[in-house]
């Protein structure tokens, strides 16, 4: 039940824009929650990522005196990766296009994290 609702989160969240590939809501510690990756890409894989790159940039905001982390944004040749909590145990991943308009996806992954933190 809570898995087909978080499904269906994310599906919305890449519904609202052309630009937005793939979601996934992953554990702090890297556990899949619920996907929607491109066939062939490795949850696990993407899981243990996401993990490091949290736990990463945590210490790294707390260590340079920045507050509490509120999201990881890597930007390569061929697009963006944004992760940002969705609460406590939770993280949003989204992979977005290189043509991608930030602001709107930052508001879509916002409204997204906190309707996950309502549920989880």
């Amino acid at each position: 039940m809570r898995e087909d609702i978080l499904n269906s989160i994310l599906s919305e969240l890449n519904g609202t824009s052309a630009e937005i590939e793939a979601s996934a809501i992953l554990s702090t510690d890297g556990l899949m929650m619920a996907s929607m990756l491109p066939a062939g890409m490795d949850e696990d894989r993407v899981g243990a990522m996401a993990a490091a790159m949290l736990s990463l940039g945590d210490r790294t905001s707390e260590e340079l005196s920045r507050g509490g982390l509120e999201q990881v944004l890597i930007k390569g040749e061929k697009g963006y990766v944004l992760m940002t909590h969705a609460g406590d145990e939770s993280v949003l991943s989204v992979l977005a296009k290189p043509s991608a308009r930030l602001g709107l996806i930052f508001l879509d992954v916002k409204r997204a994290a906190e309707s996950i933190e309502k549920l989880i």
